[in-house]
């Protein structure tokens, strides 16, 4: 075991640029900590419903509750931890939380109990640790970098898909949960022997060149600094909007299939699996076109064209119907190609705004933050769902939701970091 971690370390000290293997390295373990199980637990949600009597409003609970219990975690440990470490043990908690649900009987309780679990251990092998790695490795090239390892999410969530409907026909879907709880340790022995957490390390600069970057001896903005300027707020807003929205549709997805008139539970896990696996695909596309384009281009522009795309396309999502059967494949694939550029936008612009030194700090506000959009807006949902009794309501109001977070980006001032930088140093 030494001997290959030492030969690893070797070969990168050798002078080959080491970063590309970082990028392959956690294209994989963002694919096993949060594209299988993320993406696919929604659809053990009508499961739940049938096996325990479960209401849509106390399913949906759950992940909310969960989020709003460990917000801060992101800002008081994971700043503390290197991002290795980090993935080791949030995929430890994911496969606790999975193997959980596959063995609870319907206490509610327990039920909020494995989801805060859960919770923990995508705050803390999630986006994150990947962004900060990504962010220590490139810097010309942080987009393409960064959109590479996110298809890692999108293939593995939408391989996903076609798995835990084949794990559920054939074994019940409690066992597909415990399985899918297993896979999370595929995630160890290549955080422990493959990552490393910054270029440093192993005696490398960013981008494999042959001296550090201008920025990287500055020191981070202080959470009070954050907190005090107008762009992270517009950023935290935009975003939390945004993904709110995203994680709305994610999670009500199989619902409004159902009400559409996919009633047959086998046509509806067909159904589900089929635009899911084509969104988390389509999502490959815009990740790798968007981070190209992101640099080359201005990450605001991007960013803001991207999130107006996220807004055109939410209500694509009441056109699905069984007699319009193109109408799944257009939604499937434009709202996936939006969706995959979204998330990994906010890294890179949060990265640009207040510099790589400071991305820990604002990410670990950033993200909580957004988990709370994307776990509470769709609870909301489900309250506007049941009074109302269609999705029409809800999806308005989520179409508005959205509206305000391409606005809010769209408003983010320009060249801030030099400004900030100058202001931060006097």
């Amino acid at each position: 075991m030494t001997t290959n971690s030492s030969q690893t370390d070797d070969s990168a000290r050798s002078g080959k640029f080491y970063g590309w293997h970082v990028v392959a390295t956690a294209f994989l373990t963002f694919g096993l900590a949060v594209g299988i199980p993320y993406y696919n637990v929604p659809f053990f949600y009508d499961y739940f419903q049938k096996s325990f009597h479960w209401s849509l409003k106390e399913i949906t609970f759950g992940f909310p509750v969960a989020a709003l219990l460990t917000i801060w975690v992101g800002p008081i440990l994971v700043p503390r931890f290197s991002p290795r470490k980090l993935i080791i043990a949030g995929t430890g908690f994911t496969a606790l939380a999975f193997w959980g649900f596959g063995t609870m009987n319907g206490a509610l309780l327990l039920y909020f109990a494995f989801y805060f679990l859960y919770t923990v251990g995508y705050l803390f092998s999630g986006p994150i640790p990947h962004q900060i790695l990504v962010s220590h490795w490139f810097k010309a090239k942080r987009g393409l970098a960064m959109g590479t390892i996110y298809v890692g999410v999108g293939l593995c969530g939408g391989l996903g898909a076609y798995l835990v409907r084949g794990l559920t026909d054939h074994y019940g879907f409690q066992t597909a949960l415990k399985i899918l709880g297993g896979l999370m340790f595929l995630a160890w022995p290549l955080a422990f022997f493959f990552l490393k957490d910054t270029p440093a390390q192993i005696g490398q600069f960013p981008d494999g060149a042959t001296h550090p970057p201008s920025d990287g001896h500055l020191l981070p903005f202080s959470f009070s600094h954050l907190f005090h300027s107008r762009s992270f707020w517009l950023l935290l807003a935009g975003s939390v909007c945004s993904i709110g929205a995203i994680g709305s549709i994610n999670l009500h997805m199989k619902f409004v299939f159902r009400d559409a008139g996919f009633s047959d539970q086998r046509v509806l896990n067909t159904t589900w699996a089929t635009a899911s696996s084509l969104i988390l695909w389509s999502s490959i596309v815009g990740r790798l076109a968007i981070g190209h384009l992101a640099d080359l281009f201005s990450k605001k522009l991007v960013m803001t064209a991207t999130y107006f795309m996220v807004v055109a396309t939410i209500l694509l999502l009441l056109a699905v119907s069984p007699t319009r059967p193109g109408s799944l494949y257009v939604f499937s694939v434009i709202f996936g190609f939006s969706m995959g550029a979204d998330y990994m936008l906010i890294p890179l612009m949060a990265a640009e705004q207040f510099g790589i030194n400071t991305l820990a700090r604002a990410m670990a506000v950033i993200l909580p933050a957004n988990t709370l959009g994307q776990t509470w807006l769709p609870y909301f949902v489900s309250a506007l769902r049941q009074h109302f009794g269609s999705y029409q309501v809800p999806m308005l109001v989520i179409f508005s939701i959205a509206m305000l977070g391409a606005i809010a980006i769209a408003l983010l001032p320009k060249n801030l970091t030099r400004s900030l930088n100058a202001e931060h140093r006097q």
